[in-house]
């Protein structure tokens, strides 16, 4: 086989150089492929909250330039020797997220825990992500999208959508169980359409009763505010499961105080302040406080499956690659209605 060119090497992305700079037409040398990796050819990319983070240097750790970029779908267009009869194939369509390797020898890894890997190699951070036209990942992390999956809207499933999907399976939610989700948004939304398809009765909480129509509509039974004390009273020792997709501070008390006996009060949204608590609240119910991050590859394969069976999909606004600066602005400036897509090929 001969040796690949420089060209063929040679990515071409939208970087930003700076913390609150524009993104601007970049390329980079990405190398030889590695022998465990696949290269994918990017169709659509999601805009995270994750990535304005990033972007901004707000966690103190963006190396620029930087290409944002974690919610991946493409077609795979090359496969490293040691990837091959993995169970992909050139031309396969796969979605790339958070996480794009893993050590695949620690214990974690070995117990199914990949995301959980003291190395994992998070797709933006010390790489460059997906806004691009290629993205190359290990091969088990390149998750290939089942019939029914709709292509343009997945690429926040592959983080915020396993976000709220993976604590469903880690704690056991039953479809019997009547959950609560804070915050209607980016990941909220996802949760609501994941809980109501799984069976459970769903209590949204929202700090705009505005979106009370759209709650529902989006899967919750009932909608409560989140600064409503009164209201939050009157379903005191209701909830075996809450899930905080809010970044935002709020009374937590009174959400312990709604749970059932052996209830869970758990964060996937990132709390900008320390979470006060009572522990006499938790141990008279025997309640349980915990977070997690996203998910290993084998539960993003289950919840694509999900998704597919349920026919549960992002809200996503579109936007075409030459108006990326555009996308990144919408987002932050809270105008995402949820979630927001780059066409990399429009």
């Amino acid at each position: 086989m001969s040796a690949p060119t420089a060209a063929e090497n040679t990515f071409n992305a939208w970087a930003a150089a700076g913390p609150n700079q524009p993104l601007e037409a970049f390329q980079f040398d990405a190398g030889p492929i590695g022998d465990e990796e696949i290269e994918v050819a990017i169709d659509y990319c999601g805009v995270c909250h994750s990535d304005l983070s990033m972007l901004n240097n707000d966690w103190g750790i963006t190396q620029y330039p930087f290409v944002p970029g974690h919610e991946v779908v493409g077609k795979i267009v090359k496969i490293g020797d040691h990837a091959r009869n993995k169970g992909l194939k050139v031309g396969q369509i796969v979605g790339v997220g958070w996480n794009r390797g893993s050590c695949m020898h620690c214990h974690p890894c070995m117990s199914g825990d990949q995301h959980l890997c003291h190395d994992v190699e998070a797709t933006i951070i010390g790489h460059h992500g997906g806004f691009a036209d290629r993205i190359r990942s290990h091969w088990a992390w390149a998750i290939p999208l089942p019939e029914g999956v709709d292509v343009t809207s997945a690429g926040p499933l592959f983080c915020g959508g396993i976000t709220v999907f993976n604590p469903l399976l880690q704690f056991g939610v039953l479809p019997t169980h009547r959950v609560g989700v804070v915050g209607i948004g980016g990941l909220g939304h996802m949760a609501l359409r994941f809980l109501n398809a799984w069976g459970c009765e769903v209590t949204a909480f929202t700090s705009s009763l505005a979106k009370r129509d759209e709650a529902l509509s989006l899967g919750a039974h009932r909608v409560v505010a989140t600064r409503d004390s009164d209201e939050l009273k009157k379903i005191a020792g209701e909830l075996d499961f809450i899930m905080v997709t809010a970044n935002a501070s709020l009374d937590w008390d009174a959400f312990i105080g709604t749970l059932a006996p052996k209830g869970r009060l758990h964060f996937v949204g990132v709390v900008p302040e320390a979470v006060p608590l009572h522990v006499m609240a938790l141990i008279s119910k025997q309640a349980e406080v915990s977070g997690s991050p996203t998910g290993s590859p084998s539960r993003l394969a289950d919840m694509l499956a999900f998704c597919a069976r349920h026919e549960i999909t992002p809200q996503v606004e579109h936007f075409p690659l030459s108006k990326i600066n555009d996308a990144v602005e919408h987002l932050h400036e809270g105008k995402a209605r949820y979630r927001v897509v780059l066409d990399m090929n429009a």
